[in-house]
């Protein structure tokens, strides 16, 4: 079983539409595939046409077992199951806070699931709280989404920062560019100056409408826009990060 999360101290940069489009491509090349969405605001369940049972919250979450297992939906897709967010995620730092081996919760939860998935993605809220920390100790790989501007590689050295502060293996950390406009200077400049970091990926996925009407289809790209630019740059990242997991 590989862990993979899509987290950013940002927001905004592309991470649940990267997180729900290899999600899919994981599930369509055959690999049984589990998506936790870990964020409040639950896109990324809203983008599979999932829904959290009522009586589900943060509570039962961090209690796991089969009251999380009870929680796991199937989806629209053929090995792709999902874990639907739920409002009350907004408070999981404070209950993980009066937990003892609090930074280990996430793992732990995840041990049963170890012979049922071969990929587990994660779709991470921004900012770095206890809850990311746990994200950072379960996750074998960090996928992390970076808008080619001056902010988003300030918060990239603060995340290194923060990982060799808290003795965290950066080696997992896994960048890459995300919501690309070429025809933008910036762009292209720190695209140029952080191509130099060994640990960026090649494959650039764009800023592109396509990508942004997912919220109107609720389908991952590739089921709507299956010969588009944003497809087969997903497709691209995907094969990419194949390569690196296996």
């Amino acid at each position: 079983m590989t862990n993979l999360a899509f987290y950013s101290i940002k927001g905004g940069v592309g991470k649940t539409a990267a997180a729900v489009n290899l999600a899919y491509l994981s599930s369509r090349d055959g690999f049984k595939t589990l998506l936790c969405d870990l964020d409040p605001q639950g896109s990324a369940s809203y983008y599979f046409r999932v829904r959290t049972p009522k009586k589900f919250n943060s509570e039962k979450l961090l209690e796991g077992g089969k009251k999380v297992d009870r929680t796991i939906r199937g989806s629209d897709y053929s090995n792709l199951d999902i874990l639907p967010a739920d409002f009350s995620y907004r408070l999981l730092d404070i209950a993980l806070s009066n937990r003892k081996r609090s930074i280990k919760w996430l793992k732990e939860m995840l041990t049963p699931f170890e012979d049922e998935y071969d990929n587990i993605f994660f779709d991470c809220p921004p900012n770095i709280t206890l809850l990311s920390e746990n994200v950072f100790f379960a996750a074998d790989y960090i996928l992390l989404p970076f808008v080619p501007t001056t902010l988003s590689r300030l918060t990239y050295d603060k995340l290194i920062k923060f990982f060799n502060k808290s003795k965290f293996d950066q080696s997992g950390i896994v960048p890459f560019f995300s919501m690309v406009e070429q025809q933008k200077t910036i762009h292209k400049e720190i695209i140029r100056e952080m191509e130099t970091n060994k640990q960026f990926l090649k494959s650039q996925i764009p800023y592109a409408a396509d990508i942004e009407k997912m919220g109107i289809y609720r389908q991952p790209v590739a089921c709507t826009q299956a010969h588009s630019k944003a497809t087969a740059s997903f497709e691209e990242l995907w094969n990419e990060l194949k390569e690196i997991i296996r």
